[in-house]
């Protein structure tokens, strides 16, 4: 095998014109020859059993060249592109050029990683906020906490809006009870939309023991079987309950946390929203600056690179949506989208990403960072503590590869970050007043 030419095209693809020698496709045409033998009828023989010669007589000298091509050509291919050096992205379109006893030449278009010249990546400006943590964000988080410890507690009365009603239903189309209508003990909070529209409401008024026929009319946009249906649901109320939150108090705080004293859980929880809010302001900041260093790079990004990366985005989605139970055929069927329809609108996110990655590699070889083993086992460590598992599990389904790529890709964020210079967003006028009236209003307390 030997490369007769390389040239360079448009949008960072190369023509490989590639030979192969006749000493070279004679080998493979016998070994075609050996693969196919069986299928072959030739009359006087067993199957399998006819010289070669008797066949090429029969069915032409090329009879196996079609076959003989398909085994010599990987080979020959990837032994070209080793020979050029090529980083090749995605898979090449092949020409046969001719075929013959004289051997075979065949050219292969495919796309390579693209030469990427770096804009600026150090010295930029980005926005990065200031942190406030005010009274009202601590109060908030405590209304959070003290929502997550409230109980529900049995009223004797009837059901009001914001109660959760304990019920029995059947749900019945022109009598006849239909698949999926039908719960006990089901505890349905009124007034939050869970159930159909309008189900909610009339249970509003009932008591504990009362059963009565609901009518009900599906909406258009629902599951095919029910869709615009009027039915009739058959409803008994088990139990009305209230939720009971827990005043913020001292005793709170001692139930919820280590503090003894209100004050001391409120001190607490403003230091843990100002360590939230700079790790985010940071991240923003980051994202910021590495989307700018991503805008500032040319590179002849071939089309190929572009849709692999959109594959990998749709086959990412496909995965979330199994975690969540969803098949992406009946996740299709709920949006009214095709699948191609879906992977075209992730084109333009794809480009983006590639663009960054290319970004990335680039300060990578600018700045020769390389990632040691030891920081890989720190980074393994430092993941494992945080998702509560033991250093050997994380090992075993964490590729060290992705964790070294993960550790230099920090690196590059760093080596950004660390030059660059932090400007004050523009904030809207209404923004800084609120801002200003909670501080007096915090001043004064």
């Amino acid at each position: 095998m030997s490369v007769k030419s390389c040239e360079k095209l448009e949008k960072s693809k190369v023509a490989l014109t590639i030979e192969v020698s006749a000493e070279d496709f004679e080998a493979a045409i016998n070994k075609a020859y050996l693969k196919m033998r069986g299928k072959m009828n030739i009359p006087g023989f067993r199957p399998g059993k006819a010289p070669r010669k008797i066949v090429e007589s029969m069915y032409g000298a090329e009879v196996f060249y079609e076959e003989a091509v398909n085994i010599v050509l990987p080979d020959a291919y990837e032994k070209a592109v080793s020979d050029e050096k090529l980083e090749i992205v995605g898979y090449p379109e092949v020409e046969l050029e001719n075929c013959g006893k004289d051997g075979v030449t065949f050219k292969a278009t495919v796309a390579v990683y693209p030469e990427v010249k770096l804009g600026q990546y150090k010295g930029l400006e980005a926005p990065k906020a200031n942190v406030k943590v005010m009274a009202a964000d601590v109060n908030a988080r405590l209304k959070e906490m003290a929502e997550r410890n409230s109980r529900l507690v049995s009223v004797e009365r009837a059901v009001k809006k914001g109660d959760t009603a304990n019920i029995d239903f059947e749900g019945f189309d022109n009598g006849v009870a239909f698949d999926g209508g039908k719960g006990e003990n089901f505890d349905l909070e009124i007034g939050s939309g869970s159930f159909v529209p309008g189900f909610e409401d009339q249970l509003m008024g009932m008591k504990v023991g009362e059963e009565k026929d609901i009518d009900i009319t599906f909406p258009e946009d629902y599951t095919p079987e029910l869709a615009g249906k009027p039915v009739v649901f058959h409803v008994k109320v088990n139990e009305v309950k209230v939720k009971e939150v827990p005043a913020i108090d001292d005793e709170f705080a001692k139930d919820v946390s280590e503090f003894d004293t209100l004050k001391e859980l409120k001190a607490d929880l403003k230091k843990k929203i100002t360590d939230e809010r700079k790790t985010a302001t940071q991240h923003a900041f980051e994202d910021a600056l590495m989307q700018k260093v991503a805008d500032g790079i040319e590179a002849d990004i071939p089309e190929d690179m572009v849709v692999l990366q959109s594959q990998r985005m749709m086959d990412n989605f496909k995965q979330q949506l199994a975690a969540q139970g969803i098949p992406f055929d009946q996740y299709v069927k709920m949006t009214g989208m095709d699948e191609d329809a879906i992977q075209k609108q992730s084109m333009e996110p794809a480009l983006k990403q590639v663009r960054m990655d290319l970004a990335v590699s680039a300060i990578v070889k600018a700045e020769n960072l390389e990632a040691s083993d030891e920081e890989v086992e720190n980074e393994m460590k430092t993941i494992a503590e945080k998702y509560g598992m033991d250093l050997e599990s994380i090992k075993k389904y964490l590729p060290a590869s992705e964790v070294k790529e993960q550790v230099i890709r920090e690196k590059v964020i760093k080596v950004v970050a660390d030059s660059a210079v932090a400007v004050e967003p523009e904030e809207k006028a209404e923004e800084k007043s609120e801002d200003k009236a909670e501080e007096k209003k915090e001043d004064k307390e």
